[in-house]
């Protein structure tokens, strides 16, 4: 957890969050300013608001922009290739048609959903997001349905795999850290994601796409139909597909294989995200690429197209970081924390509403799930409870962590331009989608924390 460089008086720094929100959300909404102008303009206003020096502020929207890129400037710019080559080779097309075909049109957003459940368990969310949308994408335009009644299920998959099923590093990291055997947070937890899914990404996309028909981005609609005759295999496509996941999925279960400590520094390698994805659009480039006919010169322009929007999203989301770093750096984190702490309420409930604040005030699910999971830690009793209990408290910090996300996360960003929607749009969607992945988390940690 990254400790506040900037003590600010919390009164200040709450008014401060207040009206620096208020604003932003007036800047996009009613004045139509530009996302990024708009995220920099709160941001500045938060710090100085909350009295935060000049230099620490400058230092601070520096750093909070490097930190936020740094994790997935490589994942989107390659999952933007990947994503790219799979579209126009018709891979992605190859895909839609085999689920329809497998499980109905009606039954094909379960099918995505189930696949990021999966997916979600063995990749940070953006690396999800970005491998897997091209799908939904996909089914979206042959089916003539609004995107979301795909893409919701696939991040309601994502999001409550890497909330609540371990080996995904969210479910992990708190789990550790309030000393929960892997093999009960499993137990507890699949039921929880499972049911996660079931409401957040099965029903509500059921609703929501019915209620808002979006469109596909402006760079899939240019994508021409390809005769299904010239579409690649789909067990070429799958395999492809698969590459990176299982590559970083092997990294992640190497350390609790014995005896394969000669391969365990390969597999590292092999499975760094950004490693993977390179090695999937390398595989992509040949199979789906130069075997589907097209030669160098037409795959950079491919390639060189793919990347266009990328500089856009990767700017709104540092806005949005920057915002979560100013809050961070200020000490909203530890005005919340210790205030809930005292307020004599249920230990779940109490996990939940301090992850969930955290997270609404600041953006970050990571911030959100080490903060709570660290103050939840530290509180009398709590390494006596039962191990069913404890696993029921990770689902309840990491459903608050994963709760109310909006105009300060960066995965809001990230959906909203990968969709190419607008804010109120994203709202009702991703919004409302996070918060019933967080709630439904939360009704499941209460129910088995009364029979543990």
């Amino acid at each position: 957890m990254t400790e506040p460089v900037f003590a600010a008086d919390p009164l200040r720094l709450l008014i401060a969050a207040a009206a620096g929100i208020l604003l932003l959300l007036l800047l996009i909404i009613k004045f139509k300013i530009h996302p990024v102008l708009s995220l920099l303009t709160a941001a500045l206003v938060i710090g100085l608001g909350a009295g935060m020096p000049v230099p620490t502020l400058v230092s601070t929207v520096e750093n909070g922009a490097g930190e936020t890129l740094q994790g997935i400037i490589l994942l989107i710019g390659l999952g933007s290739l990947f994503g790219g080559i799979l579209e126009v080779s018709g891979g992605a097309q190859c895909v839609a048609q085999t689920l329809i075909n497998k499980f109905g049109e009606k039954k094909a957003g379960i099918a995505l959903g189930i696949t990021g459940l999966v997916v979600g368990t063995t990749v940070f969310f953006e690396a999800g997001v970005v491998i897997l949308i091209p799908l939904a994408f996909g089914l979206a335009k042959k089916t003539k349905k609004s995107t979301l009644y795909y893409v919701i299920p696939l991040l309601a998959g994502l999001a409550t795999g890497f909330a609540f099923i371990p080996p995904s590093a969210g479910s992990v990291l708190v789990a550790n850290m309030l000393n929960v055997d892997l093999g009960v947070m499993i137990a507890v937890g699949v039921p929880v994601g499972i049911l996660s899914l079931i409401f957040a990404g099965i029903l509500w996309s059921k609703f929501i796409g019915k209620k808002i028909n979006t469109g596909l981005p402006s760079n899939i609609q240019e994508v021409r139909e390809e005769e299904e005759a010239n579409l690649p295999k789909f067990s070429t496509v799958l395999c492809i597909i698969l590459v990176p996941l299982v590559l970083i999925l092997c990294n992640t279960v190497s350390e609790y294989i014995p005896g394969i400590d000669a391969a365990r520094p390969v597999l590292e390698f092999l499975g760094t995200p950004f490693v993977a994805l390179i090695i999937a659009v390398l595989l992509a480039m040949y199979f789906l690429g130069k075997k589907q006919g097209y030669n160098g010169e037409q795959l950079k322009k491919i390639l060189d197209r793919s990347l266009k929007p990328t500089g856009q999203i990767l700017l709104v989301i540092t806005g949005g970081g920057i915002i979560r770093w100013v809050l961070q750096d200020c000490g909203m984190g530890n005005i919340i924390g210790p205030a809930l702490e005292k307020s004599g309420l249920p230990l779940v409930l109490v996990a939940f509403l301090i992850a969930a604040l955290i997270r609404a005030s600041v953006g970050a699910a990571v911030v959100a799930m080490t903060m709570a999971a660290g103050i939840m830690a530290a509180m009398p009793g709590v390494a006596d409870l039962s191990p069913v209990y404890l696993a029921a408290m990770v689902c309840a910090i990491n459903g608050g962590a994963t709760a109310f996300s909006h105009v300060n996360d960066s995965g809001f960003w990230l959906v909203g331009s990968l969709l190419e929607i607008d804010e109120k749009t994203t709202l009702k969607s991703w919004t409302m989608m996070e918060t019933i992945v967080g709630v439904t988390g939360l009704v499941c940690a209460v129910v088995i924390s009364l029979f543990a």
